[in-house]
């Protein structure tokens, strides 16, 4: 399976779904925003990643905003914040096989292009 988690109105998702050539790669593309995330699909994820903080974005806005700056947070606060706020979803987030690429950093994008 191939599959990207993004937001299809973030501009730093669409330049790495671009970069690496999702399209023709016949990606599976699900835009967080307007298709959530299952706890199936979080789960999964969180296999491949180990925890969910792994998966879990602290540079929302909403981070901040909620005092969670404040807060000392377990496994299962991340796992409920995710599913109740699309954008704690640290993005972009690929599945290519068993393997998982979390974020925008320039050694994931280019982890993802070679495994994709």
């Amino acid at each position: 399976m191939k599959k990207i988690y993004h937001l299809a109105n973030c501009d730093t998702c669409q330049k790495i779904v671009k970069e690496v050539d999702a399209a023709k790669k016949k990606t599976v593309l699900q835009d967080i925003k307007t298709v959530a995330i299952t706890p199936e699909q979080l789960d999964e994820m969180k296999q491949l990643a180990g925890s969910y903080e792994a998966l879990f974005s602290r540079r929302a806005l909403k981070f901040r905003s909620m005092g969670l700056h404040e807060k000392t947070l377990q496994e299962a606060d991340y796992r409920r914040l995710i599913l109740e706020e699309y954008t704690f979803l640290k993005r972009p987030v690929a599945i290519v096989g068993k393997e998982i690429f979390i974020g925008n950093t320039k050694a994931v994008v280019e982890a993802l292009k070679k495994a994709l």
